[in-house]
């Protein structure tokens, strides 16, 4: 590689966000049949270091090369046409729309070719072992063939450099497994592809070179096989000393089956035969499922998107209609952790102050005192970097947005906490500290917690149990198969 011009070489990238710096003079490179994984905490700079490749957004100074010659790249327009391909954790297609026609999107000419473009979903899938089935509706597609038609429409406009974010954060493992062996091959095809990821288990199995960036510079960078687990993981996270279950939040420990007499006793929530339809249709998504969860008890929910589960959840958090028993101990109260937080979670133009008090004011008057003071706890006790209680929840990062929803809800002091993705959009550092409050209001405060993630490897490190959803329908998790292949194998509807 070192005889060839890199693919991509990105030198003294700067990005100032009003008086946030969010990159100091980053470099970065990536060469032709290279997997190159970048990695950092929330806020180190890495999406926004994609972002002015892709032409998402435009850089302070600095300077770009794509093989050897300088590029101007202001708009994914330009990117695309320099042959860079970005593939967003969140799907960029219509549902309604064909495989082809999604391909087809955005491309050359007024006039869709319905055989043409057909044609190059073929072409693409024999090329890279990415098949799929021109004339699908893509709201149809499974999740893993969704992620495969998002690289799909990547390469169908000739993507020499492709930019993966997260791209196996909703995938079973065997979707991971045939998803690494296609980027296998576009590597083998001479493609630079840029991975970001927070899974390092994916680093150490799969990339050929890692970049670490932290507070917006590169501090590491070198052939991936140099390189631990632990050893990247405190690249990322500096000096600070980590937290005591990082080996479990970093997907290094083993994964053993809890030990059952342990297991605390009496119920925090109880359903018995519970059915649910899909909302605005007649169609049943959960069907005859029954299940416990004991106070003090994490049970984990282990689903392939579409599977019922999201609506089970919101049933029992009384979200949705449903048929059946759904009993909450002591009749108590029910903490919900949306993962739309933006859609669900927070009223964007509050203060932290006042989203944490959602839900805790009685009466007409909010005794403003009493919840900054509240906050101010909250926001040390929970890591949340805001500045000032009085500031818009709006202005806060992802990961500490989601952290003001999780103190929320469990300042609240439910019997049971009903969470869908908790540490969506949290850095590993940040999802250790989660994990580690969820263990704490569980084992302390006796809380029952009901927790689905698109991350298997975090449902297994978290959950006493674990349950699968298939088709609306739930099986426990036998303590014999606690491992990501057996439970990926259920996730499949293999028996």
């Amino acid at each position: 590689m070192s005889e060839r011009a890199d693919a991509v070489r990105m030198r003294g990238i700067a990005k100032h966000f009003g008086s946030v710096q969010a990159l100091r003079g980053a470099d970065f490179s990536c060469a032709p049949g290279e997997i190159h994984a970048l990695l950092g905490e929330n806020g180190a700079g890495k999406s926004t270091l994609m972002h002015v490749l892709f032409g998402l957004v435009k850089r302070d100074a600095g300077t770009i090369e794509l093989a050897g010659r300088p590029a101007v790249i202001d708009s994914p327009v330009d990117a695309m046409a320099a042959g860079i391909g970005m593939v967003h954790q969140h799907f960029t297609q219509v549902a309604r729309m064909s495989v082809a026609e999604n391909v087809a999107l955005g491309g050359p000419g007024l006039r869709y070719d319905r055989g043409a473009a057909a044609e190059l979903v073929r072409r693409v899938g024999r090329e890279t072992g990415l098949a799929l089935d021109p004339d699908t509706r893509a709201g149809d597609l499974p999740v893993g063939l969704r992620q495969r038609l998002e690289i799909v429409k990547a390469l169908a406009r000739d993507a020499r450099v492709l930019i993966l974010d997260e791209p196996t954060a909703a995938l079973a493992p065997q979707e991971v497994n045939d998803l690494f062996a296609a980027l296998g091959r576009l590597r083998s095809s001479g493609a630079a592809i840029v991975l970001i990821t927070h899974k390092l288990r994916e680093v150490l199995a799969l990339a050929d070179r890692v970049t670490v960036l932290r507070r917006g510079a590169m501090v590491v960078t070198g052939e991936a096989g140099r390189f631990g687990a632990a050893e990247l993981a405190r690249a990322m996270i500096g000096d600070a000393a980590a937290p005591a279950d990082l080996a479990e939040a970093l997907e290094v420990a083993t994964l053993d089956a809890p030990d059952a007499a342990a297991r605390p006793a009496g119920p925090a929530l109880e359903v018995r035969e519970l059915r649910v339809r899909r909302p605005g249709t007649r169609r049943f998504a959960v069907e005859g499922v029954s299940l416990t969860v004991a106070a003090g008890e994490i049970v984990g929910i282990a689903a392939v998107e579409g599977n019922g589960q999201r609506e089970l959840m919101r049933a029992v958090a009384g979200l949705l209609p449903h048929h059946g028993s759904v009993v909450v101990g002591c009749d108590g109260t029910v903490g919900f952790v949306p993962e739309d937080r933006h859609g669900e979670g927070l009223i964007l133009d509050l203060t932290l102050s006042e989203n944490l008090a959602l839900g805790a004011a009685h009466g007409l008057w909010l005794d403003r005192r009493r919840f900054e003071h509240a906050a101010a706890l909250a926001t040390e006790e929970y890591g949340i970097h805001a500045g000032d209680a009085t500031r818009p929840v709006r202005q806060l990062s992802g990961g500490n947005q989601q952290k003001v929803v999780l103190a929320r809800e469990i300042a609240r002091r439910p019997v049971l906490l009903v969470a869908e993705n908790p540490t969506r959009g949290l850095d590993v550092h940040a999802m250790a500290e989660v994990h580690a409050r969820l263990r704490a209001a569980a084992r302390r405060d006796e809380l029952g917690v009901l927790v689905y993630s698109t991350d298997l490897d975090e449902v297994l490190a978290l959950a006493d149990r674990v349950g699968v959803m298939v088709g609306g329908r739930w099986s426990w998790v036998p303590e014999t198969s606690w491992t990501r292949e057996a439970v990926g194998a259920m996730m499949l509807g293999a028996a």
